[in-house]
């Protein structure tokens, strides 16, 4: 997989597409290959943290430095991997997976009452204050058997959010 469009074969689709557990048609990982190698200014077969903050949809995202060290230095197919977590084709599973991996910042398999904290700090603003945030996650967590004291691992995490109705989906167009 090079880095100019028109060296993805069918068997790169295919590859992508397997490692991705099918999240994209042909068609949509065509489209992401020709997106990606716009990112990939330099030419070297990866997307840097500076290159994807390029995009203006990413770099005005209130998660924007957390995804990036998810992102930073990605090839396509990581790249495609990353991007399969928002497919309508991905299970809530996956996408639980991938919310945690994100709340998870010091990848320890654990996240705390104060890295869940801080990402709706992120997400919120000055829209709500510390002590409301507080309240409603503290709220949250009770509802699921859980204190602010407590340590979640992934399966704990999906008790809290798996029976939500979570969505998590962008459309890849189709050039």
């Amino acid at each position: 997989m090079g880095s100019t469009p028109s060296m993805l074969t069918q068997y790169d689709i295919e590859e992508v597409q397997d490692h991705c557990d099918h999240a994209f048609s042909q068609q949509e990982i065509v489209s992401l290959y020709h997106r990606f190698c716009q990112l990939d200014r330099n030419g070297g077969g990866f997307v840097s943290a500076d290159e994807f903050m390029s995009v203006p949809e990413f770099a005005v995202n209130p998660l924007s430095q957390r995804l990036l060290r998810m992102l930073d230095g990605l090839n396509f197919k990581e790249f495609v991997a990353f991007l399969s977590a928002f497919s309508p084709r991905t299970s809530l599973q996956q996408k639980i997976e991938f919310i945690f991996k994100v709340y998870d910042t010091d990848c320890n398999g654990k996240v705390a009452f104060d890295d869940i904290l801080s990402i709706l700090r992120d997400l919120t603003g000055s829209f709500m204050t510390e002590q409301q945030r507080q309240k409603v996650l503290t709220h949250v967590l009770e509802e699921a058997g859980y204190t602010k004291d407590s340590h979640f691992t992934l399966p704990d995490f999906m008790k809290i959010i798996g029976n939500s109705e979570l969505k998590m989906e962008v459309e890849v167009p189709i050039d």
